[in-house]
């Protein structure tokens, strides 16, 4: 039954600012959720909300590397309350481990590097936590970069020479850099830069739905030749461009045939967005996942499907340790 790396989640801020119970909740993600969706290893996302999203939160009053403490601590608890049934993962070779003494992985990850501030040694500190992999930018500009916006000269602004230097960094610590929200001049930088395979751990195609957030073919087609791997991201308004709010299987499925087309099998998986998404699923919450995984065989074989589920993550993490 184990067999899901999913990229990326929000259940971290979920659990802090709205009280979801990890072990049992009710949000998309909870420990029993993760059992009965057949997860080998989550991506746990430690979030650090911006712009309206801070107020949102309620977090107006705490400061960014304050906020990227409080996803670590409560990670950090999660993991120590309930190692029988859940470990950090910091390496292949633990998630294999885990696997084999029956229990699931998490895999601390970072969506927005804001809260690096231009220091250096923060990027040090979450390598020394664990984090594997790290978002460069969320949806306001940072230290590092711009995000994607509809306007197309923003949307080509390149990196910040602190990125690029961050880019040099992560991938000496092994860290897998995550493009996903990043502009697509920045996205250009970190092809250009990068000598290991990114992940854009929670995006779709845009030549199917046309939104910034989404990847172009020449973008899919780049992190097919560099290695990487492109999460498919559950929300319904990168998926369809009818936006009614409802995310259906078919709509994902349309998605992972087109991009394993243009980018190539080995660089297809699964980047739900749960807990960071509010469409209506189909499938409900992870433990509709085996209705996702059916609904593939149609398209792929046996062989495939498993690539797409697990193995090009472990891969993608491999090459990047």
């Amino acid at each position: 039954n184990f067999k899901i790396i999913d990229l990326h989640c929000d259940t971290i801020m979920e659990c802090l600012t709205n009280g979801a119970d990890f072990v049992h909740g009710d949000a998309h993600i909870s420990l029993d959720k993760l059992d009965a969706g057949g997860s080998l290893a989550q991506c746990f996302a430690i979030w650090t909300p911006t712009g309206k999203s801070k107020i949102n939160y309620g977090l107006e009053n705490v400061g960014y590397y304050e906020c990227f403490h409080m996803g670590r601590d409560f990670f950090k608890k999660a993991m120590e309350e309930n190692k029988d049934r859940i470990r950090q993962a910091r390496t292949v070779a633990d998630i294999e481990k885990n696997k084999n003494d029956g229990i699931l992985s998490a895999i601390l990850t970072i969506e927005d590097s804001i809260f690096v501030e231009g220091k250096p040694e923060r990027i040090t500190e979450a390598r020394d936590i664990g984090v594997r992999m790290m978002g460069l930018i969320w949806n306001n500009e940072n230290c590092m970069a711009y995000p994607n916006r509809r306007d197309p000269k923003e949307h080509m602004l390149g990196l910040k020479d602190f990125g690029k230097e961050s880019v040099k960094m992560l991938n000496e610590y092994g860290m897998i850099i995550d493009v996903s929200h990043l502009n697509e001049g920045g996205f250009w930088d970190v092809i250009d830069i990068t000598e290991k395979p990114i992940a854009a751990s929670h995006s779709c195609a845009r030549a199917i739905c046309d939104h910034p957030r989404n990847l172009t073919d020449e973008q899919l087609k780049a992190i097919g030749q560099n290695g990487g791997i492109v999460g498919i991201n559950f929300y319904d308004a990168f998926l369809n461009e009818e936006k009614n709010d409802y995310t259906s299987i078919a709509d994902i499925v349309r998605h992972a045939e087109y991009i394993a087309d243009k980018a190539g099998i080995e660089a297809l998986g699964f980047g739900s967005d749960f807990d960071g998404i509010d469409s209506k699923l189909e499938f409900k919450d992870f433990t509709g996942f085996p209705l996702i995984v059916n609904a593939l065989e149609g398209v792929f074989s046996e062989a495939e499907i498993d690539k797409i589920c697990y193995e090009n993550f472990l891969r993608v993490m491999r090459d990047n340790e």
